[in-house]
């Protein structure tokens, strides 16, 4: 007999594997985890900074998301849900074990300056400028390097971050401004300055 998981490819949406998964078909929750495994351990990585407890995170975010599936309403994308999760499931870790601590100091970077970073970044390799993106975030703290993950790379908007992150829009694009100007700091030291400076 034909499995309904055979139906699976990347246009057939997330709610149709939620619905099921709540109608009794269990195993198509193996679907949602092979679509955001990934990224749910790269942002996990990001806050607990050791691949072990980030493996740990991503497991039990997953484990809570099945758990409380029945009540996912679908306000918001299956995504921006167990991102969320993660986030919270990350942050509980951090409180039990303080260990988790990280800071890099913020320079004077005018809007203009961030702007010329951008502009450098962009004239980079697709590849490269992951890179060099992926390297400086790993440098940030915790909740910057999450963030600036969610920013650059799965390209959220700001309505989406706040709803993860449970904090205001407005809350959302300070802390967006300040971890891009502690990223900066970072471009500053590693891109060459003739790069940087030709773009000013």
């Amino acid at each position: 007999m034909c499995s309904r998981l055979s139906e699976y490819n990347m246009t057939i949406t997330d709610q149709h594997y939620i619905d099921l998964v709540t109608s009794g078909d269990t195993k198509a929750f193996t679907i949602l985890v092979d679509r955001y495994k990934d990224f749910v351990f790269t942002l996990a990585l990001k806050l607990m900074k050791n691949r072990e407890d980030a493996e740990e995170v991503a497991q039990d975010a997953f484990v809570k998301a099945y758990r409380s599936l029945d009540r996912f309403k679908g306000n918001s994308k299956f995504s921006t849900w167990i991102y969320k999760i993660v986030y919270n499931t990350s942050l509980d870790r951090i409180k039990k074990n303080k260990k988790f601590r990280h800071d890099v100091a913020i320079d004077e970077f005018t809007v203009h300056q961030l702007k010329s970073i951008d502009n450098a970044l962009d004239r980079l390799e697709l590849e490269e400028r992951n890179r060099s993106i992926k390297e400086c975030i790993d440098l940030l703290p915790s909740d910057d390097g999450f963030l600036l993950t969610l920013y650059y790379f799965e390209e959220l908007s700001i309505d989406e971050i706040s709803k993860i992150m449970g904090i205001t829009s407005n809350h959302v694009k300070v802390k967006v401004f300040r971890s891009r100007k502690r990223l900066a700091t970072l471009f500053r030291a590693r891109l060459e300055p003739e790069i940087i400076e030709h773009y000013e």
